[in-house]
């Protein structure tokens, strides 16, 4: 089985893009993570998903997730270390650098 590399995918949703934007901004001033994409996925929750080593993906998340709830509501955030590839593949199509 194909994995994500060595990297972790960690995720923060909220309601509403002001936290998730606040999230996605401490996030990548939290640790050394690079942001993937965010995904309106209805019925007002965005998604935030970012990418780096596990340590720096866990902190980057505990710390995002944080800021979101102190400002609106984070309604999930999980960490997944090493996703199979598929994984990597639904995330790469909403790629923010995607062309």
């Amino acid at each position: 089985m194909e994995y994500f590399g060595e990297e972790a995918l960690g995720l923060v949703e909220t309601r509403g893009m002001v936290p998730a934007i606040q999230a996605a901004d401490v996030m990548c001033k939290a640790a050394d993570v690079v942001l993937v994409s965010y995904e309106n996925v209805g019925s007002g929750l965005v998604t935030v998903m970012v990418k780096g080593d596990v340590a720096a993906v866990r902190s980057a998340v505990e710390q995002g997730a944080a800021a979101a709830a102190a400002i609106g509501e984070m309604t999930a955030a999980h960490v997944m270390p090493r996703p199979v590839s598929r994984v990597g593949k639904i995330v790469s199509q909403h790629d923010i650098d995607a062309g």
